[in-house]
């Protein structure tokens, strides 16, 4: 027999050990045990066809969604000290607030409504409504207009990361779950899209920082950027929608109660791969023999909210250790929550009025800063994708330093006397940010027992949200002309830092229970 070690958060240290990568998420006493047992069949007829052509192109599809959710956030920022400028707007971060709370709503909405109206249409509409709206408010004609529309188009982008997330897992085989991981490589390329987009267009149409008026027409270069972005998430929507047949999840349609269904999209996968399914309707109404499965939208939320159901958030508190472990990563992804926007969503108003006072700066060297900053988030990335497999570093390392050393980077940009300098230090920080998020999106649901892993990633993704909303708010009673948010932005990540090291579990080298 394999020797092996449990600790609390369910881990198992496993030498020789093979994981089954078709467990359950979800708990043998769910509200819906038939359900359950036909989703672990659907796993085994997944994971028996393999990776092929159907899930390697639902990857790029689903890398739209990752890159749709960290552009749209960046243009807000983009746009924010044209915006400013153009309507003479003395508390900006207003605008940050409404994108903020239409992210919150947007996963909400999204996020249980693809249990009820399908993943298809939610994974199809989630860019479509943010193209939409993106394209509709370069004609906005005040402040609270395109507030509005910010809001409304990230009611769009903030379904993105909870719809594509379940569609891809539940075309994926349980082998190739690491692929998730890979996807923030799409995160980090949005921000440099961006930014090469803004470069020549808010670059040499937008009034510079120091211009007493600033009128539409010498200040219409954020317009034609919110028409350019808009137009490419039409185009990601387009390739979505027509060049794509995305076949309605197997385990949505089984618990529509359409197994007939569910069988078919599971074969037809296996066609486009060039492999033969085994799967059958029998082996699905083998499971009927387990009792009666609710089949109507009302049934399909209550499997939803099964996963924030108190049994399931008292079993990440039900020990000392997993109680301390849950607290303190629910802390870490608060701070971060609230620090990250704090100064990443006014980066370049703060670049613009600070270079001002430097005498450099134009707008022209605000927009090709903020190219070069974004960068060197793409190596970020890669660089926490490998560290976290490091031996003596592991994820705990890995997050701790990069989480801290992005509040030094932020401290030591207070020091900055040129533009040139402060440019140095923000590289620094986006190169260190994207190495914390990297190893952030690996490390948290790790350390989730399987059954209560759903509701540890809302609680954890609950609190990022919530901070995200009130970071607005304190930049503006903070004042951005001076060096006070990016103190407490700087001081939130070293504090997040701090208490990565005292976090209980090392997931490196163990596979999850």
């Amino acid at each position: 027999m394999t020797d092996e070690k449990k600790d609390d958060s369910g881990a198992i240290e496993t030498p020789g050990l093979v994981e089954d990568m078709t467990t359950p998420v979800l708990s043998e006493d769910s509200v819906d045990p038939v359900y359950q047992a036909k989703a672990h069949v659907l796993n085994n007829a997944i994971q028996e066809i393999g990776m092929g052509r159907y899930q390697w192109e639902l990857f790029v599809l689903v890398g739209f969604g990752w890159a749709s959710d960290n552009m749209w956030p960046i243009i807000t920022s983009l746009i924010l000290p044209a915006v400013a400028h153009e309507f003479n707007q003395s508390k900006p971060p207003l605008l940050s607030l409404a994108q903020n709370i239409g992210l919150l709503v947007g996963a909400l909405f999204w996020g249980f409504g693809c249990d009820i109206f399908g993943r298809r249409w939610a994974f199809n509409l989630t860019i479509g409504v943010t193209s939409v709206f993106g394209l509709i408010s370069a004609g906005s004609p005040n402040f609270a207009a395109i507030g509005c529309f910010a809001a409304l188009w990230s009611v769009g982008v903030g379904g993105n990361l909870p719809v594509d997330s379940a569609v891809f897992l539940e075309f994926l085989p349980g082998t190739h779950q690491f692929l998730l991981t890979i996807l923030s490589i799409f995160w980090a390329l949005a921000q440099l899209l961006a930014t090469l987009v803004a470069w020549p267009l808010l670059g040499y149409h937008t009034c510079e920082e120091t211009a007493t008026t600033c009128t539409k027409s010498e200040n219409f270069g954020w317009r034609w950027f919110m028409i350019a972005m808009g137009l490419y998430a039409m185009i990601m929507f387009i390739l979505r929608f027509v060049f794509f047949t995305l076949y309605e999840s197997p385990k949505y349609l089984m618990g529509k109660g359409r197994d007939d269904d569910a069988v078919k999209v599971v074969h037809l996968v296996a066609k486009k791969n060039g492999k033969v399914s085994n799967l059958s309707v029998a082996d699905l109404e083998m499971c009927n023999l387990e009792g009666h499965q609710g089949v109507d939208a009302a049934a399909a939320l209550r499997r939803k909210l099964e996963k924030v159901d108190l049994s399931h958030i008292r079993a990440l508190f039900a020990t000392k250790k997993l109680a301390y472990s849950t607290s303190l990563i629910m802390c870490i992804w608060a701070f971060i929550g609230l620090g990250f926007p704090l100064y990443n969503a006014f980066l370049p108003y703060i670049q613009a009025t600070r270079g001002a006072d430097f005498g450099d700066g134009s707008t022209y060297l605000t927009y090709r800063n903020s190219c070069i900053i974004a960068v060197l988030g793409v190596p970020g990335a890669l660089l926490g994708g490998a560290l976290v497999e490091t031996p003596r570093v592991g994820r705990k390392g890995a997050l701790a330093m990069s989480t801290a050393l992005t509040g030094v980077f932020l401290f030591a940009s207070t020091t900055a006397v040129t533009s040139n300098a402060l440019l140095g230090w923000n590289c620094a920080y986006n190169l260190m940010s994207n190495v914390m998020y990297a190893v952030l999106y690996a490390y948290t649901p790790e350390i989730f027992p399987t059954k209560d892993r759903g509701t540890g990633n809302a609680l954890t993704a609950s609190a990022n949200r919530i901070f995200g909303i009130m970071a607005p708010i304190v930049a503006i009673y903070a004042n951005l002309e001076t060096a006070a948010p990016v103190y407490v932005s700087g001081a939130l990540f070293i504090a997040a830092g701090v208490l990565t090291t005292i976090l209980p579990f090392e997931s490196r080298g163990k596979a999850s229970l």
